[in-house]
């Protein structure tokens, strides 16, 4: 007893270190008193809210997430005392039932008295007692009358027990434990049999342990069965004998030749990627060791003084600063910038200057004699800024708004500010933008600019666009996806309404994507003149292909890859590839050099991997992204037979089925394909479609407060900040939101406890959170707030019932849903792809059976991001039109694919049981 009470001791002392860790974590101080106040109060609360409400009773006011952390660690170790509850009993197993004696010998034959009288049953010898007996003769006799608890009933047998019915009470002895066990294997039991012969432990550790009888350890198998969940075969109506194509489908071949020697350059990009590190890694390395060796003695010192090694460090930090900062850098660093060329022309002057200013009467009469008007110029002419004012200016805004659609949110908001200076109002007046998650008009605005999404779901509320007289369709060129799907539909709109007048601009006929990811006063920059003496070095991936004009351009180097978005149906995500460009974006390319003067074109690339391993044009993005969001808004606007959709490119009919039958999964179809009420909702919010039908099942289970904030984080990407120099402390400072729930309801108690802060920038740096993320996040709720705000769909928050939470999210991300492998890592229950648990998250440490996971990154092994825990049950009970119990008649698919692995030890070759191998 003394070592077990010295133990106990230890475990004590642990909890306390720990307890006082998390106080030092969040709060900034630790107390020894302090936390053993907290312990003790910990293990006698059983729920977070008992402990919450004691400790605000003492006024301690902590977040919940703090709350639930120390609750969880103190119940880890000293677990809080049962409240004594008299269980109700569950028949036919439930009373005991009295009965005599008739026969004893290996077991007992028993006749029933009173309500179950003239009914015989036998009690078998290990049902007698909890022990092992070797005859029922050792505890009973022959007219003894007992109480017996009735196992089964079959016509006028029963089937009997007496181990766990009190002889004079008549009630069970002890209820039973909650949670099933497992029958312990043969070597298990032949390993504790020697340790208890040892002496290392002690028989009483061992309850079911029998001294008299073998020795072996005895253990009853658990009431309830392991879940076996499979995928329901059942098919709709309208995708019958159909589906299989989504089951066999590949992921868009975007290489032409996947043997040729781009592709096999692509392939190797992590590899070169990893050398260049290691070169500038070493180049490091050997700057530190030129550092004086004065610096270095504090490290190499086992006993330094007092400040040393922190003196030490910051210098080391002041030369790799100044050694990692380019020359370039240098120049601009702390100084005054300005952006882009600085014009002494008036607006007037500068909009008269433009190439587009020649045709503007012929461009306005073009316009009234023709109903739809292709305009096609070079970037820089002035089309998009030019167009819209032209019309207003010639008074086609008096039956309606000109709109104009942009293919990204950043070229949108830019053009309007620009637009709206030349118009001579204020943005968001007379001219104004509208982006996701963002909408800058009012009721006077009479020039719109918006993306191609925000159209689509215009077009979503008015099928007539009634409140516009002109639609211009900027960088048609581009070919996304939401541009493919407004020409198909505007097409058939014009004919419905021969007013409204369809303009489609376009750099050129053959141009392919341009994009801008930087604020425009920083493109700009690049049509600055070079400083005397200096040359001008533009780097650009292929958002340079289209027709821009920059001064001084004479040199281009054309590596020949681009990156292009994939989807993969298996993964079930899209993913950037770096691929070969097509010959049309080579060209394109090539026209950029020599603009302004004799230049020179550089390929990186052979003329036979030109001719016969790039593709004439590119790939349209709609025939090689997933089109989830793109088929429920036009089931949305009604169009039910999207196979004969009138689309520019086509996608393979398979694009098509795979996201219908996902769609029927989720509920938003029936079973004839049509809309239902809850796709009709879903279609209402701007999110993909599992993520919508997440946000709508937790309305109905009142969490819906914390899935808003949930989704809002989701949306923002990453929003951990882990700088090289300070990795550990950045870690650990993550390491305190983690919750043992999973991701989900980290990124929660991250949201929740800026918000406890009052939304502070500066607690976002102390804790290596991007507060620019935070704020996008809390942009995002207000916008889906409106939203719900808007239908009416009622915002309540589950408090600490986290497991509703947890169901909200099963409901939309079913079919991510993971098992655990007996061998190693996770196995998804869809394609039985092996995956792992992404390092990062909150879960890593902890390897649930169950769990679903937001998405797969592939980098070294297939990794799950934003995992969390869920219950095998909820899957059935949300998703029936996906997964089903399996028979358990029958075994299981999963089962049939499971390898049998041998036994062996850490001394020997996993394999070397094999004859084969002691041959050798």
């Amino acid at each position: 007893m003394g070592e077990a009470e010295a133990l106990k001791k230890l475990e004590y002392l642990s909890l306390l270190s720990k307890v006082s860790t998390e106080l030092e974590s969040h709060l900034g101080y630790s107390d020894k008193v302090l936390a053993e106040f907290i312990t003790d109060m910990g293990r006698h609360c059983e729920t977070v809210d008992e402990f919450d409400a004691k400790l605000k009773e003492n006024a301690a006011v902590f977040p919940d997430y703090f709350v639930r952390t120390l609750l969880t660690v103190i119940h880890a170790i000293l677990p809080p005392k049962p409240k004594s509850e008299k269980v109700s009993k569950k028949e036919p197993s439930g009373d005991g039932k009295e009965g005599g004696i008739m026969g004893v010998g290996e077991g007992i034959g028993i006749e029933m008295l009173n309500e179950l009288r003239g009914k015989e049953g036998l009690v078998h010898v290990s049902q007698i007692a909890t022990r092992k007996l070797s005859s029922a003769k050792d505890v009973v006799k022959r007219d003894q009358e007992v109480y017996v608890k009735v196992i089964s009933i079959s016509g006028q047998k029963l089937s009997l027990s007496m181990r766990d019915v009190d002889q004079n009470t008549e009630d069970e002895d002890a209820v039973p434990s909650l949670r099933p066990l497992k029958r312990m294997s043969s070597p298990e039991r032949w390993e504790a049999k020697q340790l208890i012969a040892s002496g290392v432990m002690r028989v009483d550790e061992y309850p079911m342990y029998d001294e008299e009888g073998d020795g072996m350890l005895y253990q009853e198998e658990g009431a309830e069965e392991e879940l076996e969940i499979e995928l329901n075969e059942d098919q709709p109506a309208f995708l019958n004998g159909q589906t299989r194509y989504s089951v066999d489908m590949s992921p868009v071949k975007i290489f032409k030749n996947p043997q040729g020697s781009l592709s096999r350059a692509a392939a190797l990009r992590s590899a070169l990627i990893k050398e260049r590190r290691g070169v500038r890694e070493q180049r490091q390395r050997t700057m530190l060791d030129s550092i004086p060796k004065d610096l270095n003695r504090p490290w190499e010192d086992p006993m330094p003084e007092t400040g040393e090694r922190h003196l030490a460090q910051e210098l080391r930090g002041v030369g790799l600063s100044a050694y990692d900062m380019p020359e370039w850098k240098k120049e601009s660093f702390a100084k005054a910038l300005t952006f882009g060329q600085r014009s002494k022309l008036s607006i007037q002057d500068q909009r008269q200057s433009l190439p587009i200013y020649k045709l503007k009467k012929e461009l306005i009469q073009a316009v009234h004699d023709n109903q739809v008007l292709v305009v096609i110029g070079e970037t820089g002419s002035g089309k998009t800024t030019q167009v819209t004012q032209y019309l207003a200016e010639a008074g086609y805004t008096k039956k309606g708004k000109i709109g104009c659609t942009q293919p990204r949110r950043v070229a949108a908001m830019s053009v309007a500010k620009r637009v709206a200076e030349e118009f001579g109002c204020r943005l968001g007046e007379e001219v104004g933008y509208a982006i996701r998650f963002e909408d800058c008009t009012g009721p006077d605005t009479v020039i719109k600019y918006m993306t191609d999404g925000m159209l689509l779901r215009e077009i979503l509320i008015d099928e007539e666009l009634s409140q516009y007289s002109v639609i211009m369709l900027d960088e048609a060129h581009e070919r996304t996806i939401h541009t493919d799907v407004l020409f198909g539909l505007v097409k058939q709109l014009v004919k419905r309404r021969p007013d409204l007048h369809l303009i489609v601009t376009s750099a050129t006929l053959d141009a392919e994507k341009f994009s801008g990811a930087l604020p425009s006063e920083m493109q700009s920059r690049i049509f600055d003149p070079s400083p005397p003496g200096k040359r001008k070095v533009v780097v650009a991936t292929n958002i340079a292909e289209a027709s821009l004009t920059i001064d001084g351009i004479y040199y281009v180097v054309d590596p020949g890859f681009a990156k292009q978005n994939v989807y993969n149906p298996k993964q079930g995500l899209d993913s950037l590839v770096i691929t070969p460009i097509s010959q049309a974006s080579a060209k394109q390319r090539a026209g950029r050099a020599g603009r302004t003067g004799p230049g020179k074109f550089y390929r990186l690339y052979t003329e036979s991997a030109y001719r016969n391993e790039m593709s004439p044009t590119a790939i349209p993005e709609i025939q090689r992204i997933n089109l989830g969001t793109t088929t429920l808004m036009m089931k949305a606007l009604g169009i039910n037979d999207l196979l004969s959709f009138d689309f520019m490119d086509p996608p393979a009919p398979q694009a098509l089925i795979s996201p219908m039958e996902q769609l029927y999964s989720l509920g938003a179809l029936d079973e004839e394909g049509l809309l239902t009420k809850l796709g009709r909702k879903m279609a209402e919010f701007p999110l993909d479609p599992p993520l919508s039908k997440m946000l709508l099942v937790s309305v109905d289970l009142g969490c819906s407060d914390e899935i808003l904030t949930i989704i809002s984080m989701i949306q923002t990407g990453n929003i951990f900040h882990r700088p090289r120099e300070k990795q550990a402390q950045a870690d650990q400072k993550r390491a305190k939101f983690f919750q043992p729930e999973g991701d989900h309801l980290t990124l929660l108690a991250v949201y929740e406890a800026w918000k406890a802060k009052t939304f502070s920038g500066p607690w976002c740096y102390e804790n290596f959170v991007q507060s620019r993320s935070l704020r996008r996040a809390q942009d995002v709720r207000k916008q889906l707030l409106s939203i719900m705000d808007k239908y009416k769909l009622d915002v309540v928050s589950a408090g600490k019932n986290f497991a509703k939470i947890r169901k909200a999210i099963a409901a939309g991300f079913f079919f991510h849903a993971a098992r655990k492998d007996p061998q190693e890592g996770y196995r998804t229950l869809v394609e039985n792809q092996h995956v792992y648990i992404h390092p990062s998250s909150a879960l890593f440490q902890r390897q649930p059976d169950w769990e679903i996971y937001h998405e797969l990154v592939m980098t070294t092994k297939e990794y799950m991001r934003q995992v969390t825990v869920v219950d095998p049950k909820w899957l059935v009970e949300l998703a029936p039109r996906f997964f089903k119990v399996a028979d358990p008649t029958k075994m299981s698919k999963r089962k049939r694919q499971q390898r049998i692995e041998p036994l062996y030890d850490r001394y020997h070759e996993p394999n070397s049981w094999r004859l084969s191998k002691r041959r050798a």
